[in-house]
Parts: C-alpha cells; sequence; structure tokens
C-alpha cells in the first residue's frame, strides 16, 4: 500500500517536475536533453548490461574504479552508467569516453521504469551509496535482476527519515540482495530498515582506496611550481552558498599575517563559478581563474572554476579545507586530501562523513572549526609550523592507508552475483 501510494503522490507531483525540468533547463541545458530519458524513453546500447546507478559528480568517480575493473572481468557486457544530474553524465564522459554508455535514471514512477527496464534489460543493477527508489527497486525484483547497494553508507538524519516512512522503505529495503555497507553503523542502521541480516556485510569505503597516480603527480607538482613553491597555499574544496564569505573573509586574516599566501577556492557546482568571482573581485582581492588560463603566481585567490580536478588541486596545497560543513549540508569526503597527506580543516556539519572523521579525529589528522575566525587562527598556526603540517598530514595518511581493501571486497561481491545472474 504504501508503495502505490507514493506512486500516486509522485503522479500528482509530475506538473511541477515538468515545470522544474523547464526551470532548469534555462540555465543548464542538460537538464532539457534529458528529458525523454527522464521518462523511460532510452535507446539500449548492448545486450544484458551491467547496470551501475551513480546519481551526480561524488558518486561516479567513486565507482569508476570498481566499473574498470568490471569491465576488464567481463568484456561480455556492456557497462550502462545512470545519473541524475548533468554534471555527474559529464563526468562520466570524461572518464570513459565511448568506454561506457550513459543514460538518466528514469523518475520512480511504475510505468516509466518498466519501459526503462524492458528496454535495457540489464544483468544486474550496482547501486553506489543510498539511491534506494522503491519503484525502481521493485521493478528489477519483479524481474529477477540482482539488486546490490555499493559503498553504502545511511547517516543518522537520513535513516530517521526512512524509517518515518517505514511502509514505503522497509519493502524496499528488503528487496535488495547485497548491502555492501561502509561501516558497522551503517550495516546496523540498514538491518533496522528491514535489510536481511544475511544480505549486509561490512566491506568498508572505497573511498579510502584512493591512489595518486604518476601523471595527478605532475600536473600537481607543476602547478605548485606556477602558484610559488614558497608561499603558503591552502585549499577549500567543495564549498557552497553560505561558506565562501567567512573562507574569504579567514584568508583576508590570513593574508594580514602572511602577504603572499594563496586560497584555491573549488565551488562544488558549476553554476556558482561566476557569483563566487564576483564575490571575490567585491572584496577586493586579486582573482586568478583556472578556467580562463591565469597565472595564479601574482594572485590572492585562485578560482578552480574547473570540474573534474581536485585531488589534482589537493596536491598543490599545504593544508585543506573540506565545505560543505560550516551550513547544514554534512561535509564532503577528506580522503583525497588524505592521499597527500594534508593536514585537514572543516567546519562542525560532517554527518555525511561521520566516521571518516571521527578516525581522522582520533589519529590527530583533523581540526573542528566553527566559523570563519576560528579557521583564521588555525591557517596562521599552520602556515608557521611545518612540523605541525607534517605530522597531521602524516596521521591523515596512515589512516587512508590502514583502511584500504574495500575495493577489492566489493569487486568479488558483484562479480559472485553478475556470475550467478548470467
Amino acid at each position: 500500500m504504501g508503495r502505490w501510494l507514493y506512486s500516486l503522490c509522485l503522479y500528482l507531483a509530475l506538473p511541477g517536475v515538468l515545470a522544474f525540468l523547464a526551470y532548469r533547463g534555462l540555465r543548464e541545458p542538460g537538464y532539457r536533453a534529458s528529458v525523454p530519458q527522464r521518462f523511460g524513453h532510452v535507446v539500449p546500447e548492448g545486450d544484458s548490461p551491467i547496470w551501475v546507478h551513480a546519481v551526480s559528480v561524488g558518486e561516479v568517480l567513486a565507482a569508476v574504479p570498481l566499473v574498470r575493473r568490471l569491465m576488464a572481468r567481463f568484456p561480455q557486457h556492456p557497462v550502462l552508467i545512470t545519473t541524475m544530474t548533468p554534471t555527474g553524465a559529464d563526468r562520466v564522459r570524461d572518464v570513459f569516453g565511448d568506454e561506457v554508455a550513459h543514460r538518466y535514471v528514469p523518475y520512480d514512477l511504475p510505468h516509466m521504469v518498466s519501459r526503462f527496464l524492458s528496454r535495457v534489460e540489464p544483468a544486474i543493477l550496482v547501486i553506489m551509496e543510498t539511491e534506494v527508489w522503491p519503484n525502481l527497486v521493485h521493478g528489477c525484483f519483479r524481474r529477477g535482476i540482482p539488486i546490490i547497494l555499493a559503498n553504502a553508507r545511511l547517516s543518522q538524519k537520513s535513516a530517521a527519515g526512512y524509517a518515518r516512512l517505514a511502509p514505503l522503505a522497509l519493502p524496499a529495503f528488503e528487496k535488495l540482495d547485497w548491502i555492501a555497507a561502509q561501516s558497522a553503523t551503517d550495516a546496523e542502521r540498514f538491518r533496522s530498515l528491514g535489510a536481511d541480516s544475511g544480505c549486509v556485510s561490512v566491506t568498508g569505503s572505497i573511498k579510502y582506496d584512493v591512489r595518486v597516480d604518476e601523471h595527478t603527480r605532475v600536473l600537481a607538482e607543476q602547478l605548485r611550481e606556477r602558484m610559488g613553491p614558497q608561499r603558503p597555499v591552502w585549499i577549500a574544496a567543495s564549498t557552497h552558498e553560505g561558506e565562501d564569505e567567512p573562507l574569504l573573509a579567514a584568508h583576508e586574516q590570513l593574508l594580514d599575517h602572511h602577504p603572499d599566501a594563496l586560497l584555491v577556492l573549488v565551488p562544488r557546482h558549476p553554476e556558482r563559478f561566476e557569483t563566487v568571482a564576483r564575490l571575490i573581485e567585491g572584496r577586493g582581492l586579486v582573482l586568478a581563474r583556472r578556467s580562463v588560463g591565469d597565472e595564479p603566481a601574482g594572485a590572492q585567490v585562485y578560482l578552480a572554476d574547473t570540474m573534474g580536478e581536485l585531488l589534482m588541486l589537493f596536491g598543490g596545497a599545504d593544508a585543506a579545507f573540506m565545505g560543505g560543513s560550516l551550513i547544514a549540508r554534512g561535509g564532503h569526503n577528506p580522503l583525497e586530501a588524505a592521499a597527500w597527506a594534508l593536514p585537514v580543516l572543516t567546519g562542525p556539519q560532517v554527518f555525511n562523513f561521520t566516521s571518516v572523521y571521527e578516525q581522522l579525529e582520533r589519529e590527530g589528522g583533523v581540526t573542528f572549526v566553527s566559523d570563519g575566525q576560528l579557521l583564521a587562527d588555525e591557517l596562521c598556526r599552520l602556515s608557521e609550523d611545518p612540523q605541525k603540517r607534517g605530522t597531521m598530514g602524516g596521521c591523515n595518511l596512515g589512516v587512508l592507508e590502514a583502511n584500504q581493501g574495500a575495493l577489492e571486497r566489493l569487486y568479488e561481491g558483484v562479480c559472485r552475483y553478475l556470475t550467478d545472474a548470467t
């Protein structure tokens, strides 16, 4: 009954959804191009594809190493990656080119899901992290398509939300064939929502399996040379609206003590690039923009208004602040910064990555700051204490290396289900 009421509500909301698509399409053409696919009108590419659903950029990047290994192991199966956002679609194309097919996932209405599944006929569905849609799960379950929730995480806030919708959520979680949870806490939350205990495993987070390849290291070294190897450089990664102002204020205070300091500012969403650029210039700071090839050497703020370069950009910095944490966004993954042995600074709102930050804090690699003033104070201390930077960064790298191996466990599990399905 819960799923039928949910579907009825979605049907009633459909006019609003269409209006939203039209509005977003005015600003982002990718939304206009995706409309037919969102209604299940897709052209399949190949028979019995391995279907990986990754809602947006972060999930796409997390899925890349798993997809690469599955492509090598099962060349007879094409790979289909679905996303919800155009930025996620762009990352799929940037990373894989024509090696995989991309489509937008259909809206979670029964006839749209049925149309999509009839045309695609996937061998398996691998959902990255927590994108569980009741009608999509039910449609796959009815057709005998194995459903794996990979690298699965569930914050306390999300678990409480699902619990409030128990008649809808519980049947969906009961139909999942395997939940590969990031932590024991995540696993217990999934079990509390109806997942069969025998279908839940703790495999760890594949985000710990970060590798900085030689090409990326060379690019980072070249960028640091252009910035100025001796000046203090810090990066504010994946910032959201409401965070840039206190971050820029903190940088201005750092400049009072270290006039040659450089902030590498990386907004999370590309539609904010222009707004952030105007904000920087409005404060009278010297701006260089990566997208137009500006040289960072003489700048006070280097705006990284490009996509897909964050791992490399970390390699040019001495310390990292993780955005989405000064507001109630839940923070962002600090492990790419840890892979470069950087000290990590963050605001208090990190509920999306609680277990990761707890480990980093326990080892002494992360500092929590609640506002721009405290951030400025910590940046000044780190800029003047290279030994502390090295100690904190080494702790973070140690945590990263101690937790690696989740990718192998997840890959082997997916292979077992895929082999059984075919």
